[in-house]
Parts: structure tokens; sequence; C-alpha cells
């Protein structure tokens, strides 16, 4: 009976406030995102605003804080800062599914633009599984297509934009899949 007594009273005296505290300063930050302000949602501003950086710092088991390691990842990846983004999205949980998956995708993102394309595929692969929706699955795997198409793997190429083609149909990027299957079955049989 302690332990729960106690247990009750740290979420509802420590943690209940400490993510009252974080909403109300994620208010700002995320005002900054929005209107792509990146350092400043990063970093905060003079006017008492802290930041994404600090509020993670301060506040980074509470939801808020979580969710604020999401959109420094963000905010990073926008500013060309990709590790810095990579370790603030790796590191964000979050129970949303789909907003998961989209991290994934993000990571992916980062992963590409610091020449790791490989890994960002499997990034890619696994958010647009995840998400499984038409708008953003789609472009998900055109990602990993285009990637693959680099790499020179046609085959892989082929099945990834047949596979955009047959399940996403109505989606702008199943209109072009057949210009990428076209393309990688007569550079597969060049080769």
């Amino acid at each position: 009976v302690l332990v729960v007594g106690a247990f009750l009273a740290y979420n509802h005296f420590v943690v209940g406030p400490k993510s009252v505290e974080a909403q109300e300063a994620m208010f700002k930050a995320e005002q900054y995102y929005r209107a792509g302000q990146d350092s400043l949602a990063i970093y905060g501003d003079q006017n008492g605003s802290l930041g994404f950086e600090a509020i993670v710092n301060e506040y980074g088991s509470t939801k808020p804080g979580k969710l604020a390691k999401l959109y420094a990842g963000l905010c990073y990846a926008n500013l060309g800062k990709y590790e810095q983004g990579l370790d603030y999205l790796k590191d964000y949980s979050g129970s949303d599914k789909i907003l998961s998956q989209l991290v994934n995708g993000s990571i992916g993102d980062c992963l590409d633009n610091l020449g790791k394309s490989e890994e960002a595929v499997s990034y890619y692969l696994k958010a647009a599984k995840g998400v499984d929706n038409a708008s953003q699955s789609p472009i998900l795997y055109k990602k990993a297509g285009l990637i693959y198409r680099n790499l020179g793997q046609y085959d892989k190429v082929v099945e990834v934009f047949t596979s955009i083609k047959n399940n996403y149909m109505n989606s702008p990027v199943a209109m072009e899949a057949d210009k990428y299957i076209d393309e990688a079955n007569l550079l597969k049989e060049k080769k």
C-alpha cells in the first residue's frame, strides 16, 4: 500500500506539474517550428521561450519532452545538421504508430543526406510499411526505389515501383511508376 501510495503521489505532485510546465514551454517553440524558424525553435529566444533542446534537457521524461526530441531532430535536419538530427530522432519514443513510422522516414532522410543510402533504404521501407497509407507510403517507397536505382539494384527498383503501382494506384507516384520500371528493365538488360 505504501509503495502504491508513493507512486501515485509522485505522479500527481511531480510528473503531472512537470508535464504541464513542459506543455507550456512547447507552445512557443512549436510556433517557431511551424513558421520555419528552426534555430529559434531549437534554441529558444530571449523573450523566455526555452526551445526544444532545453525542453528535452529539463522535461525529457514527460510526454511533451519526448515530443520535443522529435521536433529538435526535425529542426536540426532542416538546418542540414543531420548527425544532430539523427541523435534526437533515434532517441524519440512515442506511442503514436503513424508518427513513429514517419520518424523512421526522417531518419532515412538524414542517413541519405549523410551518404549512408543503403542504411536509409531500410528506414524508408520500414516507414512505408508501417504507415501504409496512400499519401505517405508511395513517397517513402519512391525514396527507397531511387536509392536502389542509384545503387544499380534494378530488380529492387522494379519490385518497389511495382508495389507502388499495385497498392497505391491513385497516388501521383504510381502514375510515374512505369517510367522507373521500364528504365530499370532497360538498364538491367545492358548490365
